[in-house]
């Protein structure tokens, strides 16, 4: 259909005209819709490996008198970092160019609208994707200290740590940091940001806190395994919008981050899985679940950068070496990281992140050695601020709680009926 002549004219006259007055008009040209979509799903998937995924992992790991207890520091600590990442967290992460830290420029979200854009995809989406991570950062760490360890303390710690440990990092590495822009670090979704960060973290607080009623002999096993199986099947799939999400576009980069995902985790499995056949003549459920986890961790740093036999090699690596951090942790070093989160979470996640400097397709024709050097500092930084800030934390809100651990005979009946007047089980 052809418009009479007269009309054209108007509409050309017209159509720049209604660009000005059309909010976000102009920025929509650089929306890429199959990007914006795409990150929107991975957005839900990482949402989904905290609720419900983590909560579920550490609930089946949990005896039944303090389930209830684990459950409600994973949903208690999503409500908060996310409060938090809109009042400030995601301004000092992401916003202005010091080397350190951001500025509050963007506090509450200011300057954030429906036109402004993150590359090819609206801020907003770009903000409640990084808002996920910031929520399940934290929530790893409960893993550290469940059944011994008053609510008020979780609380006061989760938000001080975000805030104090993990928006630095994460400015850092992704908000233009030092790390990035002085070395160059290599971290695509979060080993030193998230795991390495998380699992130093965890280390130090059990540390601080001391180990449950029995521990350094035996504790209580987990009281469910199958609802821990469970909980790790969620945060697998969770996971490859973790890693496929944060290429930020849908295109092959994404599919192959997904891919090596898998692959590493499922080798992980295998290689965990054949040891502890070998040593006690029996794989686990327990053991393989883990050794998911495992898996996953150690290829989220590497998981842009490696192709599918990377992607083996690094979850080969960790399987084996998560395995043997693990009995380290409890009988070497004697600190009772009650759900591992150090020996799988931190030591693969540090892993990874070495290992993608040999690994990664980009540098695989040039020096990988500079690139080596580079993630040592990296972990180095990440270790050492994880480590000092988190044992400072821990003796301030200590003494505030009047101590973080909870009595004897509360530790004995369980967290639960103390901490929330509720049971997770009525026989």
């Amino acid at each position: 259909m052809r418009f009479p002549k007269h009309l054209r004219f108007i509409g050309l006259i017209a159509f720049p005209l209604v660009l000005l007055a059309s909010p976000g008009a102009l920025a929509a040209d650089d929306l890429n819709s199959g990007d914006s979509a795409w990150i929107l799903t991975a957005t839900a998937l990482v949402l989904f490996m905290t609720l419900p995924g983590l909560t579920i992992f550490y609930a089946g790991l949990a005896r039944a008198q303090s389930v209830l207890s684990v459950m409600m520091h994973c949903f208690s600590v999503c409500c908060v970092a996310s409060v938090l990442w809109l009042i400030c967290g995601y301004s000092l992460a992401f916003s202005g160019d010091g080397a350190f830290i951001g500025n509050l420029d963007k506090m509450f979200a200011t300057g954030i609208g429906e036109a402004s854009m993150s590359g090819s995809i609206p801020e907003t989406v770009f903000f409640v994707f990084q808002m996920t991570f910031a929520v399940i950062t934290p929530a790893l760490i409960v893993g550290a200290y469940p059944e011994r360890i008053k609510f008020s303390a979780v609380i006061l710690f989760s938000a001080a740590w975000l805030l104090l440990v993990y928006a630095p990092i994460c400015h850092w590495v992704w908000g233009g940091g030092w790390l990035s822009s002085m070395f160059g670090v290599m971290d695509f979704a979060g080993g030193l940001v998230v795991h390495a960060s998380a699992g130093t973290s965890a280390l130090v607080l059990a540390a601080v806190l001391g180990g449950r009623r029995g521990f350094p002999g035996p504790v209580a096993p987990p009281h469910n395994p199958g609802l821990t199986a469970i909980g790790a099947g969620m945060l697998w799939v969770g996971w490859f919008g973790f890693n496929g999400g944060s290429e930020l576009a849908a295109n092959g980069s994404a599919g192959m981050a997904i891919l090596v995902t898998h692959i590493s985790a499922c080798t992980a499995v295998i290689v965990w899985s054949a040891i502890e056949w070998i040593r006690f003549g029996k794989p686990s459920l327990v053991g393989a679940v883990t050794a998911v986890i495992a898996g996953l961790g150690a290829i989220t740093p590497a998981s842009g950068d490696v192709g599918p036999v990377g992607g083996l090699i690094i979850g080969a690596s960790a399987g084996a070496l998560c395995f043997f951090a693990v009995g380290f942790v409890k009988r070497t070093i004697k600190v009772d990281d009650s759900f591992d989160v150090f020996a799988v979470h931190g030591v693969g996640g540090i892993l990874g992140t070495m290992l993608v400097s040999v690994l990664a397709v980009e540098v695989a024709q040039g020096s990988w050695q500079s690139q080596f050097v580079s993630q040592l500092v990296g972990v180095l930084a990440t270790v050492a601020w994880a480590a000092g800030l988190t044992w400072v934390l821990a003796k301030i809100i200590d003494k505030l709680v009047g101590g973080m651990r909870v009595d004897t005979q509360t530790e004995i009946e369980g967290l639960d009926l103390h901490a929330h007047g509720e049971q997770g089980y009525y026989i």
